[in-house]
């Protein structure tokens, strides 16, 4: 078992690690102060084919693999989380097409996902449904030249910004999960209103609501066929689920970077305060959780490369990296104290942003149901 990376990945996560230094660090502070979505990066990353890594070539990607998303993922959040989650916008959205969608439709709609050109999103979650997709209410009704949206989608990243989407809908709830469909959506069209949310944290990375009033999607939207939708929507997840526990490691190593930093500059009691036992516990925690939820991360990857399920151990990346996340962003406030608590450091912001990973792309207990339902043999995660 070989833990050192391939040159030709060494190789991207050094591009991301420059480019982040170069073109996000310096406005980082500035861009989640004044919640400002930075699509000249989205343009930018487009540029450096950082959405095409899931994408085979002969799709316009360029196939470098899952692994090389994580880690550039786990790069652009060290710097600052709230970029890391246009990566999935463009990304998720791409893969979904490549492996579902007509060869058509790939030919008519990836370009714009892999460059940037259109801004993406991908709508699940409604007003009372979150963890239990099957409850969706959001339907498709066919009209002769296609389908007519109607529902409420909550929670959505890029909601108010994005061009295109994918839309999970019922196209026959009579079939429960089995009738729902997925839908490629021009977000241009007539009949849909848009309302920005304001929350806690990842103020860079806009977040809204989606409502659909006898909106319009032509017959050539639909992906895969009717009823797919929820295949789809569990594989999608699957995919963004990795970026996202990559997302939460790269942040975990941020905030032990800061702490490790602080501690060996400030002075209490005539020593520094890395010097102080409690202060080291802390931060034994933090490097192994960190280390832990990396390996865990990598190794889901690997999988995924390798053409073999990973369902399970994509639950245990984002289980063991939103809570490593969480933790080293606590205890990065605790060791900095006040100065933690103030706008003067990133800690702040990491703390703040770093709950999210506890909540998207699955919770926390959903990660746990999945992991302790395959131990207890009730139901296989990798089937």
């Amino acid at each position: 078992m070989d833990f050192e990376l391939p040159e030709e990945l060494a190789e991207v996560q050094k591009l991301a690690h420059d480019f982040v230094a170069k073109e996000i660090a310096p406005s980082a502070a500035k861009d989640d102060k004044e919640h400002i979505f930075r699509k000249d990066l989205v343009t930018r990353m487009g540029e450096l084919g950082f959405f095409g890594c899931l994408v085979p070539e002969n799709d316009g990607g360029n196939g470098l693999g899952f692994l090389a998303h994580a880690l550039i993922s786990e790069e652009i959040a060290r710097v600052h989380s709230a970029i890391r989650v246009y990566l999935n916008m463009q990304a998720g959205p791409a893969v979904t097409f490549a492996e579902f969608g007509s060869e058509e439709q790939k030919k008519k709609f990836l370009p714009a996902l892999l460059t940037g050109e259109a801004i993406g999103c991908f709508a699940i979650t409604e007003p009372d449904t979150g963890s239990d997709v099957a409850s969706m209410k959001t339907t498709a009704s066919r009209d002769g030249k296609g389908y007519l949206l109607n529902g409420t989608k909550i929670w959505i990243t890029n909601a108010t910004v994005a061009d295109v989407g994918i839309i999970f809908a019922y196209t026959d709830r009579a079939q429960k999960h089995r009738g729902m469909s997925a839908f490629y959506v021009d977000l241009n069209g007539p009949g849909l209103s848009r309302r920005e949310l304001d929350k806690l944290g990842t103020h860079a990375s806009p977040t809204g609501e989606l409502t659909f009033e006898n909106f319009r999607i032509p017959m050539d939207r639909l992906i895969g066929q009717e009823g797919d939708g929820f295949k789809i929507c569990m594989r999608h997840l699957n995919h963004t689920r990795l970026g996202c526990a990559a997302g939460a490691v790269g942040l975990a190593k941020a905030a032990r970077e800061a702490a490790v930093d602080y501690a060996n500059q400030r002075e209490q009691f005539g020593q520094k305060i890395g010097q102080f036992q409690m202060n080291q516990d802390l931060i034994a925690q933090m490097v192994l959780q960190e280390e832990a939820a990396r390996l865990l991360v990598y190794r889901a990857a690997s999988l995924a490369d390798r053409g073999q399920p990973y369902n399970l151990e994509v639950s245990m990346a984002k289980y063991a990296g939103g809570e490593a996340a969480a933790f080293s962003a606590d205890a990065a406030l605790k060791i900095l104290g006040a100065y933690g608590y103030s706008t003067e450091f990133p800690v702040e912001r990491y703390y703040r942003d770093a709950k999210s990973y506890q909540i998207v792309e699955g919770s926390v207990n959903i990660q746990k149901l999945i992991i302790a339902q395959d131990a207890l043999g009730y139901r296989r995660a990798n089937r």
